[in-house]
């Protein structure tokens, strides 16, 4: 029997230590965005001024090329996070419902069940944030599009903030979608938009944290500014993140990719880090329930993602420059892991 007893024992710790393991790995998740480079459909909208993504146009955007750039899209994502698929996915520059729709229906995400949060903003191109979630990972109570507004400038519009709140396991979460108002027209011109932009949502910021100290929040978006420009750093006051953070800071995961010179985005050969991923001090210090560390933000991009030109630069695969190239976006994705 002894022999017998000891083979029992062997497999009940196999057993043990094999659903520790398997409950770990459950218990991880992926948080990322994307801004996807006008992800329009086909169809006019006489709302919004799409004309330039109709299959008449010079760009011949047509079904063919947009249910290519859906696959192309649905590929990135899944690969993101090859075990589960990310649990929230914000993205940037969306045009509607239908486009996000056709995106979480494709075969290699179908299976996630995403839901989705969107709402037509203001932008007079039609492109605004929106956020894919599993609600069995991310349970939903509130969603909000906070809006920026300059009282100087009275017929500005751009995108709103997607701000929502829910739960992660027992974790109650804030979580923001971002793409903040781009450098056309020269960068010192459009400075002071971005820097609205960083106040509306520090201001929400400064509330959850006087009702909730130690809130778990995370910023995410393509802010058209790096760590270190103002509206970030002093503004939105989200730290380098070279070590941890006291009570209620923010601190920007990005920005040691910044600081190596690494980029989302490339512009002849320039890179910059213009999607950023922030966190609360409560998400990198606290022992219980979800968190992170200080080097678990990371840009994400595989070879079918980037272009390479005739002197070797590389810089990401894009659909669109003066015309139609054939990628999926100019910028490649960032993400957080959370254990």
């Amino acid at each position: 029997m002894k022999p017998f007893i000891l083979l029992l024992s062997i497999a009940l710790l196999f057993l043990a230590v094999s659903c520790q393991h398997a409950l770990k790995m459950q218990k991880k998740c992926t948080f990322m965005f994307y801004n996807v480079e006008n992800l329009f459909d086909t169809i006019d909208d006489p709302h919004k001024t799409d004309n330039e993504f109709m299959p008449v146009e010079p760009k011949n955007w047509n079904t063919e090329r947009y249910r290519k750039k859906i696959s192309d899209l649905a590929r990135v994502i899944s690969l993101v996070d090859t075990v589960k698929l990310p649990a929230v996915i914000g993205l940037a520059e969306v045009e509607n419902d239908i486009v996000l729709t056709d995106l979480i229906n494709e075969p290699v995400l179908k299976d996630a069940k995403y839901c989705i949060a969107w709402e037509g903003g203001p932008d007079i191109r039609g492109i605004d944030c929106a956020l894919l979630y599993q609600p069995d990972k991310f349970r939903i109570d509130t969603v909000v599009y906070l809006k920026i507004t300059i009282d100087t400038i009275p017929r500005f519009k751009t995108r709103d903030i997607l701000y929502a709140s829910g739960w992660l396991d027992n974790d109650y979460m804030h979580l923001f979608v971002n793409h903040w108002p781009s450098r056309r027209g020269g960068e010192e011109e459009s400075v002071v938009k971005r820097e609205r932009a960083a106040e509306v949502l520090r201001a929400k910021v400064d509330q959850i944290f006087e009702n909730d100290s130690d809130a778990n929040i995370l910023i995410m978006g393509d802010m058209n500014d790096e760590p270190a420009d103002s509206s970030l750093l002093h503004v939105l006051k989200a730290l380098p993140n070279s070590e941890m953070p006291k009570s209620q800071q923010l601190v920007n995961l990005m920005w040691d990719e910044f600081s190596n010179g690494e980029g989302s985005y490339s512009y002849r050969n320039d890179w910059s880090m213009l999607d950023n991923i922030v966190v609360s001090s409560n998400l990198l210090v606290k022992r219980r329930g979800y968190n992170t560390s200080l080097d678990n933000g990371f840009i994400f991009h595989l070879p079918f993602m980037e272009f390479v030109n005739n002197r070797g630069e590389m810089s990401p695969n894009r659909t669109y420059g003066r015309s139609y190239y054939g990628g999926i976006s100019d910028h490649f994705p960032v993400y957080v892991t959370f254990d």
